[in-house]
């Protein structure tokens, strides 16, 4: 999916409906004749207007993810035109891909033919950037990725790519190191959920686990219907629990997301599994506890490119008026999504009222932008300047940092 970071103060979350009902009460796009600068002016209006747009999953068995990242957009966009210094006005508008590749080409067009989509936040998982971005790219409208970890979407050739967050040939190995070297993990089975953001990760985890000296097991279980839009079934977690069991093995690595993950976590529990789980960003987040049960995710540990910002002065800000917003805590990738909307919002200060999709993009190559979360540079593929990977552990029923994963 995801590559990653957070504020992971672990309180109840709003009710699925009180969420949704929340995204639903986004701010809706501003009419107008477009420009040649992709914004869009009011009739009467000195200003244009550019959007800046969310995609990611905002419905289906992981959007809590989604809404992590939209309401954190939608605070930077808000804050920006706060301030009152704007030679422009930003409006928010997002566009719904459940996280799915099948679904993310027409969400991303949705984007593409509003002209006054300035840039664009996402796509959030990687399956979905894989599809979209080439549509992005003929386009020439600028994605910043808060959490899309896939190497190979860094292979695409795609100008109109960047991304916040480390990739897995970075969170994979470090994840390993952790598991066999601080953990004392001797026999690992590694499962990933067939998807475009599980299956490099657990082969980069697998590599160097047995380059650690681990015995490593590698098998993929698809993602269910129940949870995303994969092929599997909840009926395979029991069966593939007590084949994990019956391995030997003392710890589990689970790559994917958080709801099939509490699937196989409770199935593993059921089959009398007593060793370490451990899981990636895509579970990181208070949803795995709730499905899991308080009981089952005890102890589970979960790596993330993201970072705790809960004791980062600087941040503090963000954390209270992030609450106020979407009545929910931060979570997974809210830091992450504030600091590319704010990145792209700083590239369109630079070129001011006339900008376009096509400058904007060439901003995005030379900004330097200190977010809350780290210094945001890019590479020439679109890969963050610079790595760190985190280790959370549940405990208490809470999620909570343990700090840098080779410390």
């Amino acid at each position: 999916m995801l590559n990653r970071r957070v504020v992971l103060t672990v309180v109840p979350l709003v009710v699925a409906g009180m969420a949704l009902s929340a995204c639903g009460s986004s701010k809706k796009s501003s009419s107008g004749g477009s420009s040649s600068s992709g914004g869009s002016t009011a009739a009467g209006g000195n200003k244009p207007t550019f959007k800046i747009a969310y995609q990611g999953p905002l419905s289906g068995g992981n959007a809590q993810l989604g809404l992590n990242m939209k309401f954190a957009v939608e605070l930077a966009i808000n804050e920006a035109n706060a301030a009152g210094d704007l030679p422009f006005k930003l409006e928010y508008t997002e566009s719904d891909d459940q996280g799915d590749g099948k679904v993310s080409p027409t969400a991303a067009r949705k984007l593409i033919d509003d002209k006054s989509v300035i840039g664009v936040v996402g796509p959030a998982f990687s399956g979905a950037t894989k599809a979209a971005e080439p549509l992005f790219a003929d386009a020439k409208l600028a994605t910043v990725s808060p959490s899309a970890t896939s190497p190979t979407l860094a292979d695409g050739g795609w100008a109109s790519f960047f991304r916040v967050v480390a990739d897995d040939n970075a969170q994979g190995p470090a994840d390993a190191d952790y598991a066999v070297k601080k953990l004392g993990a001797k026999n690992i089975y590694v499962i990933d959920d067939a998807s475009a953001y599980g299956q490099p990760l657990s082969k980069a985890f697998g590599d160097q686990a047995k380059t650690d000296g681990a015995q490593v097991t590698s098998e993929s279980a698809p993602g269910t219907t129940q949870c995303q839009a994969g092929q599997g079934n909840a009926q395979q977690y029991p069966a593939l629990a007590t084949k994990i069991k019956g391995s030997g093995a003392d710890t589990v690595f689970y790559a994917g997301y958080y709801c099939d993950f509490a699937l196989l976590a409770k199935a593993l529990k059921a089959a009398g599994f007593s060793g370490n789980l451990f899981s990636d960003d895509g579970s990181l987040d208070p949803k795995y506890i709730e499905q899991a049960g308080a009981d089952v995710a005890e102890g589970t540990y979960i790596s993330c490119a993201c970072a705790d910002i809960s004791t980062n002065s600087a941040a503090q800000d963000f954390i209270t008026k992030f609450k106020a917003l979407a009545k929910f805590d931060s979570g997974t990738y809210s830091p992450e999504a504030f600091d590319a909307a704010n990145t792209i919002i700083s590239v369109l200060k630079k070129i001011g009222p006339s900008a376009t999709r096509e400058q904007v993009i060439e901003g995005l190559k030379t900004v330097d932008y200190k977010g809350i979360t780290k210094e945001v540079k890019f590479e020439s593929n679109g890969n963050i300047a610079g790595t760190s990977v985190y280790i959370y552990q549940v405990k208490g029923g809470k999620i909570t940092s343990l700090g840098l994963a080779n410390t």
